[in-house]
């Protein structure tokens, strides 16, 4: 497996595949073409079928200035490696093409091609979380100690940045109003909910912050926001919202913040290799499952829970996702996508609880759900990922006439 920054990268949404991706693949290719005029680039697949709704143009556009940009779309084509597929194509003076190259955008922000898989810096010497439990139960270790002893020692200066950057999207989405962008014409909730929240009692208050900070951060991710993949920019509200909160109320330290980040980056780590976190390519069980289950195992640790208990947790909130369908209204990332990060987050929470309340055995492996997500993802039509043709999203598009 590779480094668990691979899981947090740090960019604008608002979607990791669509805008993150694609803005890192032009930035590379401008700088092996500094002779270009003019580039065309052309999206295959789901990349195409939703590429304007998730600013994917945009985000391409001002990567590759001040030179001109042609695009051409082409949804009705899949690619055999992956369906977030794009080509580069750069032209000198007189239209002759100087150099092309077809990449794909496989989750997270992250860019691969056919040989990606022959050149990934494995820093993990474990390819599942049934291995790595035994690593730590072996020892006497935790997770974030397995972290710690495998990644270079910046590691926890990345985290440290990952999570100024999680806080100040909870604040900095709080602190907003008004309509996000896109046809859909949606209010921002999260503040109205942060002000309701202070007039419930503490029980019901907790849950209902916890939505505010999950909607906080997911609106400044669809309104092009700064936040942090976790492991997606769709499900970017999920972690930061129990870590807020954890840190806020519980008073946790940011030393236990960061030790919790590391657990929650190893599981979406765990689910990135053996599995997708691409809504593409799985659904968004793969988005806002693998989110949910890294927080049950990022709060389970923070609150003492065993190994057996944190992988628990995190098998958990992956399972009570399965078959979870990406079908965003107008290729937005807004509905349902915003508020299935608040639901999530509380989500992860009571999975959480669940597993502190057992002695952490079960039936069902971790990894056997990662397993069973994949195949799940598989079995789900191209209706149901992404494309914005099928669920939720071909019912707004029968009501929603902008669209």
């Amino acid at each position: 497996m590779e480094s668990i920054k691979s899981i947090f990268r740090i960019g604008n949404g608002p979607s990791s595949s669509h805008t993150m991706g694609p803005k890192t693949a032009a930035e590379a290719f401008k700088l092996e073409t500094p002779d270009a005029t003019n580039y065309k680039v052309t999206l295959y697949g789901s990349l195409a079928a939703t590429g304007k709704g998730h600013f994917t143009d945009i985000a391409v556009s001002d990567a590759l200035l001040p030179k001109t940009v042609e695009f051409q779309w082409f949804p009705e084509i899949v690619l055999p490696f992956h369906t977030n597929g794009m080509k580069f194509e750069a032209f000198d003076y007189y239209g002759n093409i100087i150099k092309s190259r077809i990449v794909y955008s496989i989750g997270g922000g992250k860019i691969a091609d056919e040989n990606s898989h022959l050149t990934e810096n494995h820093i993990y010497q474990h390819k599942n979380m049934t291995e790595i439990l035994q690593w730590v139960e072996n020892r006497g270790k935790t997770y974030w100690e397995y972290v710690q002893d495998h990644e270079e020692e910046d590691i926890w200066d990345y985290l440290n940045e990952v999570w100024i950057t999680m806080q100040q999207s909870v604040r900095d989405g709080l602190d907003n109003d008004g309509v996000l962008p896109g046809e859909l014409n949606l209010r921002r909730k999260a503040a109205s909910y942060w002000i309701k929240a202070k007039s419930y009692k503490v029980s019901l208050q907790n849950r209902c912050l916890i939505m505010s900070y999950a909607l906080a951060v997911s609106e400044q991710n669809a309104s092009g926001g700064k936040v942090v993949t976790a492991p997606t920019c769709g499900a970017a509200g999920v972690l930061p919202a129990i870590l807020y909160h954890l840190k806020n109320y519980h008073e946790f330290s940011d030393k236990n913040i960061l030790q919790a980040l590391a657990t929650a980056g190893l599981f979406g780590n765990v689910i990135k290799s053996n599995a997708s976190i691409s809504g593409a390519e799985v659904g968004c069980q793969g988005e806002i499952g693998s989110a949910c289950a890294m927080t049950a195992a990022a709060s389970n640790q923070v609150f003492g829970g065993s190994p057996q208990q944190i992988e628990y947790a995190a098998e958990m909130g992956l399972e009570h996702h399965l078959g979870l369908t990406c079908d965003p209204v107008c290729g937005l990332v807004q509905i349902p996508c915003i508020e299935r990060n608040s639901f999530g987050a509380l989500r992860a929470l009571d999975a959480n609880l669940a597993s502190m309340l057992s002695d952490g055995k079960h039936i069902i492996s971790f990894d056997k759900v990662v397993e069973t997500m994949l195949t799940t993802g598989h079995d789900l039509p191209s209706l149901y990922k992404e494309t914005s043709e099928g669920g939720l999203a071909k019912l707004g598009l029968t009501r929603i006439d902008m669209c």
